[in-house]
This record gives structure tokens, C-alpha cells and sequence, in this order.
């Protein structure tokens, strides 16, 4: 048997997500690269409001075509009473529903687990909210930004004058990834109890998890991590440094022994190691500007390959500072095979495998799906026949 074809983990288990834009989406799609069957439900027509974000892809969203692969998708308008019907065969036959609806939303369309649990003992109900179920924030709406303010990242995030959010959405991301990983513990907890269970996932608190570096640097009243743009905060040398021909390249020392082998090797000053404003590393942090002036003069004689040369023969870790054409081109990625074809509705589009390689399965890599492309599809396999099917269209349930 090929790798190709041998089962993957999560063959055989239906999803069904009430899902939009990133968080979820992002969620469903490990599931569904793991073999899942996600049945992602959008409102007929436009979709996820997710497709209009932008049409950077050739007339799709980028960030539709990056969490979207692999599914199937079903138009289904939600607030029509003959929806209900098609809902109740989904989730009689599904493992998994998941959903990041507006707060409340869910409960309202008769969908919260508790409704449900009765029904479908069986099925794991993740819930994925801005703040979770309960306290004043609750009802708020949440917004990758808006969490990425309220965690505290942002505040310890850009310049000594300026704070700056992530360049990409990693609130969502958070949320997505533990949701994901939730989910799978679910599964695991089922297959010992036989019990569904419900799972909440709030962004605010996946996002507060991540933060446990600074919140425990800045314990009791301690003052906070300073913003050192790309630099490391409490760490230094270690963030990025201009090299000769204006290119940049982020190195980054951990430890004493780097200390006096970068001092030696890469700025062929061996005496400055033993310079009592650099001699740890608080001083180096606490002389950061004078000795930064230091290291920039140093380099500036040099060109990045040279610089790189010299770091990687002291074994001193080093970085380029890609723009994305360059991590489109990355020769690690080509060179270990990570980029495949999926299909889309504008052809064949790159989608780099998921970063976790596994030796007894390919994942799943499907085409991003056109809004209710797989409509008349799913409901046959519900067991609609062409006329009711038909009927459901002509009264606009899908």
C-alpha cells in the first residue's frame, strides 16, 4: 500500500461547521487535512463573508483559499423554518459540529449542546467565541485586532514609541489551533465514555495563554517587557542588524559561550567578550544602543552571505529577513518537498503541506470548494431525492 492511500486519522468522521471568517475555518480545515469529511454550511450566494475579504488569489481571497481546502460546501440558509430539517439529518449522521456564529446565535437557530446533547449523545459541539460563555464580555463582539489589544499583546508588540499589531491573524490562529487540538482529545475521550461532549473555545484566552512570558516577566507589579520592535526583548544580542549592499540579517545569541565565540569569529574583536559593560547578559541588554553601534559598524564592511558565513561557521544562529516572494521561493521548503497543487474555482493554485509530516499517511489536500458547489451532493447523501432537492432550491433553503 502507497502512503497515499493509507487511511489517515480522521477517515470516516463528519464535520459540520456553522463556520466564517479565520478561526474556525482555520479549525475545520486541520480536520479536514487529517481525512475528516467537513461539511461547511454558508448562506446561499454570497458564502462566507470570508471569500470577499480581498482577490489577491486570481480573484479569490487570500484568506478564504488558506483555510478553506478540503471541504465541502453546502448553501443553507439557516433562518428559513425548512432548514431545521436539513440540520437535523446532518447532525444525526455527524461527529463534530462546530461553530463561531455570533454570540448567542447558535442557541438561538435551537443549536447550543445542550440542545443538542440529548438528540445526538454522541456528538462534540465546539463553540468558539471572542470571550467565551459567561462574564461582562460575553455578549461583545471580538475581532482578531480587538483580542489581539485585549490579551495585552499588542502592548508589548512594535517600537519604544509605537505599539503594532501581528502581521497576521494570530488571535484566530490561537483560537483555531486549540479548538483543533480540543477536538481530537474529544474524539479520544468518546471512543473511552461514548459520550459527546462540548468544548469552549474562547480567543481572549488562548491568545492570554500565549502571553505567559510577559505576564509572568511583569509578575506582581513588575514592569513589563520594553517593545524592541524586532528585537528581542530581554535577550541581546538577538533581533535584526543591517549588513553591507542594505540588507538585513537577525541573529541571535542565548548564551556566555556564544557571547565570546561571536565576539571572536564574527566581529574578529576577541577583546570586546571581556568588556565589562557586555560581560552578561543584563549588561548587554542595559548597553544595547553602544553595543549595537558596535556590531552595525562591524558588519557594515560585510554583505549578508559573508555575515552568514562567518555566523554559521561560529555556530551562532542566524536568519534572512524574508519579504513573502521570498518564502514563495524558500529553497528549504522546495527542498523537502512541501508545496503541492489543490484545485480552486480559478484552477490550480500552491498549498504547502501541513507543517507536521507523518510517516504513515499523506494529508488530505483537496480543492477549495465554490460557494454550495457540493450542495446537491450532500443532501443526496442525506437522502433528499431530486425532487425534494428541487424543492429546496425553489423555495431558496439552499
Amino acid at each position: 500500500m502507497t502512503q497515499a492511500a493509507s487511511p489517515r486519522p480522521l477517515d470516516g468522521i463528519t464535520v459540520v461547521s456553522l463556520e466564517h471568517a479565520i478561526a474556525a475555518p482555520f479549525c475545520t480545515r486541520q480536520l479536514a487535512d487529517m481525512g475528516a469529511q467537513v461539511i461547511k454550511i454558508e448562506r446561499p450566494g454570497a458564502g462566507d463573508f470570508a471569500r470577499g475579504y480581498d482577490e489577491r488569489v486570481r480573484g479569490l481571497s487570500s484568506h478564504f483559499v488558506w483555510t478553506n481546502r478540503s471541504k465541502q460546501s453546502l448553501s443553507l440558509n439557516l433562518k428559513h423554518p425548512d432548514a431545521a430539517g436539513v440540520m437535523e439529518r446532518l447532525l444525526a449522521s455527524a461527529d463534530v459540529l462546530v461553530q463561531n456564529l455570533a454570540p448567542g446565535a447558535a442557541e438561538r437557530l435551537g443549536l447550543s449542546f445542550e440542545a443538542l446533547h440529548a438528540r445526538y449523545p454522541r456528538l462534540i459541539v465546539c463553540d468558539i467565541s471572542g470571550y467565551g460563555e459567561g462574564g461582562p464580555y460575553q455578549d461583545k463582539k471580538a475581532y482578531d485586532l480587538l483580542i489581539q489589544s485585549e490579551s495585552g499583546f499588542v502592548s508589548v508588540t512594535g517600537t519604544k514609541d509605537d505599539t503594532a499589531k501581528a502581521g497576521c491573524s494570530i488571535s484566530d490562529i490561537a483560537a483555531g489551533m486549540y479548538a483543533y487540538s480540543s477536538i481530537l482529545n474529544a474524539l479520544l475521550l468518546r471512543q473511552r465514555t461514548g459520550e459527546g461532549s462540548r468544548i469552549d473555545v474562547s480567543m481572549l484566552e488562548s491568545m492570554v495563554e500565549w502571553m505567559g512570558f510577559p505576564m509572568y516577566y511583569a509578575f506582581e507589579g513588575a514592569p513589563p517587557p520594553v517593545r524592541a520592535g524586532a528585537a528581542h526583548a530581554t535577550i541581546y544580542p538577538y533581533g535584526p542588524f543591517p549588513v553591507g549592499g542594505g540588507a538585513t540579517l537577525m541573529l541571535g545569541l542565548q548564551n556566555e559561550r556564544e557571547w565570546v565565540v561571536f565576539c571572536d569569529k564574527v566581529l574578529n574583536q576577541p577583546a570586546l567578550a571581556q568588556d565589562e559593560r557586555f560581560s552578561s547578559n543584563s549588561r548587554r541588554a542595559a548597553n544595547r544602543d553602544v553595543l549595537r553601534a558596535l556590531i552595525v559598524e562591524a558588519f557594515s564592511a560585510l554583505d549578508v552571505q559573508e555575515v552568514a558565513g562567518r555566523l554559521d561557521s561560529a555556530q551562532i544562529a542566524n536568519a534572512r529577513v524574508n519579504d513573502m516572494a521570498g518564502v514563495w521561493a524558500h529553497p528549504q521548503l522546495r527542498a523537502r518537498d512541501r508545496w503541492r497543487q489543490i484545485g480552486s474555482p480559478a484552477g490550480a493554485l500552491p498549498a504547502l503541506l501541513p507543517p507536521a509530516s507523518s510517516s504513515a499517511f499523506e494529508p488530505r489536500m483537496d480543492p477549495v470548494p465554490a460557494v454550495g458547489e457540493h450542495t446537491d451532493t450532500v443532501l443526496a447523501s442525506l437522502g433528499y431525492a431530486p425532487d425534494e432537492v428541487a424543492k429546496l432550491h425553489a423555495s431558496e433553503v439552499v
